[in-house]
Parts: structure tokens; C-alpha cells; sequence
């Protein structure tokens, strides 16, 4: 497959330049051993902390680059803007403060708390935040009308030359640090940046190692249109993997990536939660979603990487803490370990007591229960959330609900219902 020739794309040249112009801003991250991957799947795990940066993101590479790139040629004296749904934003607003520059940020609604506080730390009284829409597609457009209307230079987080220059740093220090053959990295896409950059070096100087690309499942745009073959727009997306999820990828990033990447895959947000759990409480390292996505990925290549030297991308850790119980939520329920039921439960004194001698097993444990007497039937429903010590107790509760005439339906297996709960 051919590379389309009229699009402008970045070189191993272009790529050590990028490295100068951003050395004195953005960090030198470890190439960290884990030895607890490493003992899992029987290989030599390393994790690139990008999450290390100032900003907490690999972003700043590319917004730095790309600004100051700008800045030097004179192009910023109407202010610079730009779209993020929260580590762009931050890389862009740092990059505003470093070389004092007017920037305006759009940024969508649904951005968590702690994101926007970041933003207006770093940026300071350089940076204008405007929330807009539900989603990046959505910020996009408004940034780009106001580009348009005011004459500020658009800073794309993605699909622009000098931005995957700058992200493409990243692979230049896995080379000086591993100074043996890496035979597999994998790395997070969002709009295909990151992953364009460190695919463009690797394919210069280690054209043998394997290059994994990692989509949340809920927004696999890269995946769709690699198997497309074309550059495909997804109808919906599911926003929890906020540092990842969008709608369509870039057209350069998309003509770089299915050119050289070894694959491309989807993860499942629940496992991408059991990863930041594990995480934290293992090795107290906080990841965001995106950020947990590469080391998610590892269970689908466990046979591929046994023995093998593998670097994961660690993207970043703009992670908001209310948002943990949500996330427990959802590794307890991809793991088999939380049921919410539609219960029916007779209206007469004890009957709770009775369900939960009779029905529940040693080790079971109600988390969730909604109830309310609005009538006098004999039976009335309940939403009852419960919490298993191991999948495989189930079934055994299934059961026991279904003989004594408690079960009415198993809401797991509606996504309407469930989302509504979680």
C-alpha cells in the first residue's frame, strides 16, 4: 500500500529537529522494568511513563512543537486556539504560559472537573476556556469557527505534521533506553497522533519491531477505517475513554497508521478499568483511561509476547478521583463480579430477610437496592445490585432467585437499564 503523496508527512529528520526545539520543556520520561507484568505474561514488560510529563500527558510534545513552530514564523499575533477533550488542552495551555501567547481553548461539557482545573493551571491568564457540546467533534467545530471568524491558528491535537513530529519524541527515547531489540510496542490511539509519530521512527530504525495500535471499544475509529480502507466517521461513540474517543481520526494519521502498524485493536472499557485498578493498588501508579489502554491490551497478545521485549505507552494520568467508583463499578461488572436483578418480592413483613437467607449465597453482598410500596398487589419489584466474590457463584444465584420465585429479569442483559444504573 502506497503512502497518498499529497499529503505532507514527517520524517526521522524532521522528527530530531522536533526533539531540539522541545527539550528544554518537555521531560526526559523513564523506560520503567515492571516486574509483575513481566512475571504475568512470562516477558519483559517496560512501560514509558509519559504520564511523568509536567502536564501529566505525552500532549505537550506536540502542542509545544507545533506553537512554537508558529510562534518562530510569526504566525500567532492573532492567537492561537484550539480543540481538547482535556491533555492537548493542557499541553496547549502550558505551551501559551512557556512563550506567552494568547491561546482560547474549546473544550466539551462533559470534560471532567479536574481536567478543567488543570487547563487554567497551566495556562494562567494566557489561556480562555469555552465549554461547548458533549463531545471533541462537537469542540472541534466551534474552534475551528472561531479560527475562522477571529484569525487564530488552529492547533490540532492530532492530524498535523508538527504535532506527530513532536509525539513522535517519544519513540526516539525508547531507542536510546532499550538498548536491545523491542520487539513489540504498544500504543494508545485517540486520533491517531502519538501512534503516527512513534510508527514513523520505529519503521526508520527498528523496521522489525511490531507496532500494536489500542482503541477503547466504544470508539475504535482507527480499527473501523484500517478495515475499510478508508478513512471512516463512527455514527456513535462511548465518551468514557474521554482521552481517546473520537469520532473519525485524522486523514494523515490514518494514511500513516494503516501503513505501519503491525495491528490495530479495541479494548473493552471494563477491562481498561480493571487495569487502572490494578494499577494503583499494586504499584500505586494513577492512570486516566487512555492512559491504561496499552497495558490493556497486553491479555490479547499474551501468546505473541511470551518471552519477548514489550514497551507499553503509559499516555497519561489526568485521572479525576470521582470518577473511581465508577470505574470499580465497571471492572466489577467485566469481570463477572456485579449482577443487578429485577427482583420480585412479596409484599408481606420478612420477606427481605427471607431473600437474603435463602437466596444469597455466604459470600454475596447486596450494593444496590431500590424499592418503593406504591401499591398493594402482592408482589412488587426491586432493582437489587449484587456484589460476588467469585463468577462463578452466578449461576448458583440464578438459581436459588428462580426456585423461590424472586427473579423476574436479569438487567446485565440490557444496556439501556444498565448504563442508567452505572
Amino acid at each position: 500500500m502506497k503512502m497518498n503523496k499529497t499529503l505532507t508527512l514527517p520524517t526521522l529528520e524532521s522528527v530530531i529537529q522536533a526533539r531540539k526545539s522541545i527539550e528544554n520543556v518537555v521531560n526526559y520520561t523513564p523506560l520503567q522494568y515492571n516486574a509483575r507484568l513481566s512475571e504475568k505474561f512470562d516477558a519483559h514488560i517496560y512501560l514509558k511513563r509519559e504520564d511523568l510529563q509536567p502536564v501529566r500527558s505525552y500532549k505537550l510534545r506536540g502542542a509545544y512543537h507545533k506553537i512554537k513552530t508558529l510562534f518562530s514564523e510569526g504566525r500567532t499575533s492573532e492567537g492561537i486556539v484550539c480543540a481538547s477533550a482535556g491533555n492537548h488542552a493542557q499541553g496547549f495551555a502550558f505551551s501559551c504560559k512557556q512563550l506567552q501567547i494568547k491561546g482560547t481553548i474549546f473544550m466539551p461539557v462533559t470534560t471532567p472537573k479536574q481536567k478543567l482545573e488543570q487547563v487554567e493551571m497551566f495556562g494562567g491568564h494566557f489561556v480562555d476556556i469555552k465549554l461547548f457540546g458533549d463531545t471533541f467533534d462537537a469542540s472541534k467545530k466551534a474552534a475551528l469557527d472561531f479560527s475562522e471568524t477571529f484569525g487564530a491558528a488552529f492547533i490540532h491535537p492530532f492530524d498535523d505534521v508538527q504535532i506527530i513530529e513532536g509525539q513522535a519524541t517519544v519513540a526516539l527515547e525508547i531507542l536510546e533506553q532499550k538498548k536491545e531489540a523491542t520487539d513489540f510496542v504498544f500504543i494508545p490511539i485517540g486520533g491517531g497522533g502519538l501512534a503516527s509519530g512513534i510508527s514513523t521512527v520505529f519503521k526508520e530504525l527498528s523496521a522489525e519491531t511490531q507496532l500494536i495500535g489500542v482503541e477503547p471499544k466504544g470508539a475504535p475509529s482507527m480499527k473501523t477505517s484500517i478495515e475499510n480502507k478508508i478513512n471512516t466517521e463512527l455514527t456513535e461513540i462511548d465518551s468514557f475513554v474521554d482521552g481517546a474517543a473520537v469520532k473519525k481520526v485524522g486523514d494523515l494519521t490514518f494514511e500513516i497508521c494503516r501503513n505501519t502498524l503491525s495491528g490495530c485493536i479495541s479494548v473493552d472499557e471494563g477491562k481498561i478499568c480493571e487495569t487502572i485498578l490494578q494499577l494503583y493498588n499494586k504499584e500505586a501508579i494513577v492512570l486516566e483511561p487512555a492512559g491504561a489502554l496499552s497495558i490493556s491490551a497486553l491479555e490479547q497478545y499474551k501468546t505473541q509476547i511470551r518471552g519477548k521485549n514489550v514497551v507499553c505507552i503509559v499516555s497519561g494520568s489526568n485521572n479525576d478521583i470521582t470518577r473511581m467508583e465508577e470505574i470499580k463499578e465497571r471492572a466489577l461488572l467485566y469481570n463477572g463480579l456485579k449482577h443487578y436483578f429485577m427482583v420480585k418480592f412479596p409484599q408481606r413483613p420478612g420477606a427481605l430477610k427471607d431473600f437474603v437467607l435463602n437466596v444469597l449465597g455466604t459470600n454475596d453482598d447486596i450494593t444496590h437496592f431500590e424499592y418503593t410500596k406504591k401499591n398493594s398487589r402482592e408482589t412488587a419489584l426491586a432493582i437489587v445490585g449484587i456484589e460476588l466474590s467469585d463468577p462463578s457463584d452466578f449461576e448458583g444465584l440464578r438459581q436459588r432467585m428462580q426456585n423461590l420465585d424472586y427473579f423476574e429479569s436479569y438487567l446485565n442483559e440490557n444496556p439501556d437499564v444498565l448504563n442508567m444504573l452505572v
